[in-house]
């Protein structure tokens, strides 16, 4: 049985730093492409990260280039989001997906076949 695993979410003043992670079981992350997406209150889920699995290359949307990293570590077989300067409208639920897709816009949560449950970031003073 697949399952992902987001951990790390928390409340932090702007400016602050989180660190996420997504645990994977019953599957070899390094054989998918993992993306973050995270969800505001009436809002759209939006892509964040993304990172790819034949070559490791990543992305990022706009609004978090510069201040998030995202990572993986084969051994533990967890892909981490480094968030620096964190800034109010971060404030969401992050989720961490999988998929096999190859040469679709990672942006498409649709193509994305595992996710994890979630876990909320609060950036408020």
């Amino acid at each position: 049985q697949v399952q992902l695993v987001e951990s790390g979410g928390g409340l932090v003043q702007p400016g602050g730093s989180l660190r996420l992670s997504c645990a994977a079981s019953g599957l070899i992350l390094d054989d998918y492409t993992i993306g973050w997406f995270r969800q505001a209150p009436g809002k759209e889920r939006e892509g964040v990260s993304c990172i790819r699995r034949s070559d490791g290359r990543t992305y990022y949307l706009d609004s978090v280039k510069g201040r998030f990293t995202i990572s993986r570590d084969t051994g533990k077989n967890t892909v981490y989001l480094q968030m620096n300067s964190l800034k109010p409208e971060d404030t969401a639920v992050y989720y961490c997906a999988a998929r096999r897709a190859y040469g679709i816009s990672w942006l498409d949560s649709k193509t994305y076949e595992y996710w994890g449950q979630g876990t909320q970031v609060t950036t408020s003073s």
